[in-house]
């Protein structure tokens, strides 16, 4: 029986890759590219293996800097010489740093998967064939955003979450013009990211619903705890938990609290240990689950599908960000055929070395 391998590096390369156009959300966010950090993981066999860290300094608190000083500084000195199956005690004690400690875990499995001679997905035990994908449509002009809708359609996506919340006639509006480009050959679901009022929810809520939507993201402000509960409660429209459900401590409060019914896991936040924990308490208390993105590459998707295709994982997931990047650092993206992925499709992505030396920061 071969030993089992230890951790002999960590190593980051911050990334930028360009937008076709400005991603805009909640109350005045703006991402005019992607700025990331593509983590490295090294075994004492030779293994190696790969993953995507997303900082977002409006989300987590996160930049490039923070997070390349804290893998670099703090967790790769940490983690030296941990053996692949014991390596996590180490990383749970480093508080914060969500996106950093992630792609550690992320890139940790992906080398352990090497190590055994398997690909991820049965590495971590993918149960699903095809996943159903959604398609992040931020805020804008009508004509831009009914013409970013054309685009991933034609790339095959048939599921879209809908930015709102900055103003709801220009929301409706928005709304009544994709269901009138495509009709019922896309799902339409709304993503407020906490711009609603305890007033106006209810009534929000029940218009999305009139209008056929299939739910609605965080509606709420998520300090507003016993106002989510009540609209939660008055059953408008399923609510999915997010940026409520950041860790599996802020998941056990929310579970006891009752505030949503579809988990939306994010593994560029909580890895593949965590989310797999986290996924197993939605299961256990009965909810839905899908898979959200960071605004990632081909890689980060790649990574994020492997969760994806865990068994109870039931509603669309955010696999498909990269169709809004110009480039890319992989050697071919995934495939989306009206309206899913394949998990043969995810598994074949691949760094490029030569785009991300170009793309390099």
């Amino acid at each position: 029986m071969n030993p089992i391998p230890k951790i002999t590096s960590i190593t980051t390369t911050p990334f930028r890759l360009p937008l076709y156009a400005p991603l805009r959300w909640g109350k005045s966010y703006v991402m005019g590219d992607v700025h990331h950090v593509l983590v490295r993981v090294r075994l004492s066999d030779g293994s190696e293996g790969t993953a995507e860290a997303l900082p977002r300094l409006n989300i987590y608190g996160e930049t490039v800097a923070t997070v390349t000083h804290i893998i670099n500084e703090v967790l790769a000195p940490a983690l030296q010489g941990a053996a692949v199956d014991d390596y996590f005690p180490r990383l749970w004690p480093i508080k914060n740093n969500h996106t950093a400690k992630a792609s550690v875990d992320m890139a940790i499995q992906a080398a352990w998967a090497q190590s055994k001679g398997v690909s991820l997905a049965a590495h971590l035990g993918c149960t699903q064939e095809r996943m159903r994908v959604s398609y992040i449509l931020g805020i804008g002009e009508l004509d831009d955003v009914l013409a970013d809708a054309r685009r991933v359609y034609a790339a095959g996506v048939r599921v879209l979450k809908v930015k709102v919340g900055r103003d709801w006639v220009a929301d409706v509006r928005q709304i009544e013009a994709l269901q009138g480009e495509f009709g019922e050959e896309v799902a339409l679901y709304a993503d407020a990211n906490e711009c609603f009022t305890a007033v106006d929810a209810p009534y929000r809520l029940d218009a999305l619903r009139e209008m056929g939507l299939l739910y609605c993201e965080e509606p709420l402000p998520v300090e507003l705890v016993h106002e989510r509960t009540a609209v939660r409660a008055g059953e408008h429209l399923p609510l999915i938990g997010d940026d409520s459900c950041f860790t599996q401590r802020d998941l056990t409060r929310e579970l006891a609290l009752n505030t949503f019914d579809i988990l939306n896991i994010k593994t560029a936040r909580t890895g593949y240990t965590e989310s797999l924990a986290m996924l197993e308490m939605a299961r256990q208390a009965g909810k839905g689950v899908m898979l959200g993105s960071q605004a990632a590459s081909a890689l980060g998707a790649a990574r994020t599908g492997m969760m994806a295709a865990q068994t109870g994982v039931n509603h669309p997931s955010e696999l498909s960000f990269f169709l809004k990047l110009k480039e890319d650092i992989v050697t071919s993206r995934p495939e989306i055929v009206d309206g899913f992925v394949s998990l043969e499709s995810l598994t074949a992505v691949e760094i490029d070395e030569d785009l991300l030396k170009k793309s390099a920061e």
